[in-house]
């Protein structure tokens, strides 16, 4: 038996078992990188107001949603911060970060009631970096904006995710929007994100424009989003770019038909 271990356990044998060790680690890794995957939510939340409930305001009905889906990013739309609408001592940016333990950033696309109306991003990562852009805006429609934040995703891969909510009164300025958005990211170099209510349907000029420069996580006859009860059109979408590749490998509409006026739209991508 000594003799057998002996030639077993020779230097060259060592080193051949040592090689082999490292082999086996870096192909588990390798596995492990192939099936990491990111968690994404969309969600026009109607300033936490249930449609069958009005003037009333129900955030944790929001929180809810958010924490039964355990997204690792969420784009929200209509946002209120210390609205008089809302509760004046109320940002609910900030409370939804709180109630689903996530990190925030709202900036208010416009004022409104003595507080701020816009877009949000809730994120499981720490945040990097923010930016706020104006988008295009004809003569008598509501200013809009697109919120991107910069997170670490595991895997040290860095990434932009965006939040965005186009105008629906004027197809032509929402189309101009879509085309700042491309624009805007055209020579962003990092994987991007954008998630929101782009209050156009497939086949429009403002999602022919976005499908241009970004791929949807659904194709073809996308699953409604609006109304909550019997949808019937898709306006919110989750689109991505990048270089390395993302995956869809999950794509839904949620069928929460209290909490807002908007169904919830959730995808999984794979990296």
């Amino acid at each position: 038996m000594k003799i057998f271990l002996k030639k077993l356990f020779t230097p060259n044998s060592l080193q051949f078992i040592v090689a082999i060790f490292f082999a086996l680690f870096f192909a588990i890794q390798g596995h492990a990188q192939k099936g990491r995957s990111l968690k994404i939510m969309a969600y026009n939340i109607h300033h936490a107001n249930p449609p069958s409930k009005p003037d009333f305001i129900d955030i944790n009905a929001i929180a809810k949603v958010i924490m039964d889906a355990n997204p690792d990013l969420v784009a929200l739309q209509e946002v209120d911060v210390n609205t008089k609408r809302s509760g004046v001592n109320l940002n609910q940016a900030k409370e939804l970060a709180r109630l689903t333990g996530m990190n925030f950033y709202f900036e208010p696309s416009i004022p409104f009631q003595g507080g701020g109306y816009g877009n949000a991003i809730l994120s499981k990562f720490p945040i990097e970096e923010k930016a706020f852009y104006s988008l295009s805006a004809e003569e008598g429609t509501e200013p809009r904006a697109v919120l991107t934040i910069q997170v670490t995703i595991p895997g040290k891969q860095k990434v932009k995710f965006a939040s965005t909510h186009l105008d629906f009164s004027v197809s032509s300025n929402t189309a101009r929007q879509a085309k700042d958005l491309i624009d805007y990211y055209k020579k962003e170099k990092l994987p991007v994100i954008i998630a929101g209510d782009f209050n156009a349907v497939a086949g429009s000029e403002a999602i022919a424009t976005m499908d241009s420069g970004f791929t949807r996580t659904c194709t073809g006859n996308c699953p409604p989003t609006i109304p909550v009860i019997n949808p019937k059109k898709a306006i919110d979408f989750i689109y991505f770019k990048s270089k390395k590749g993302f995956k869809v490998i999950h794509h839904e509409v949620i069928s929460e038909t209290y909490a807002s006026d908007h169904l919830p739209i959730f995808a999984i991508l794979s990296y």
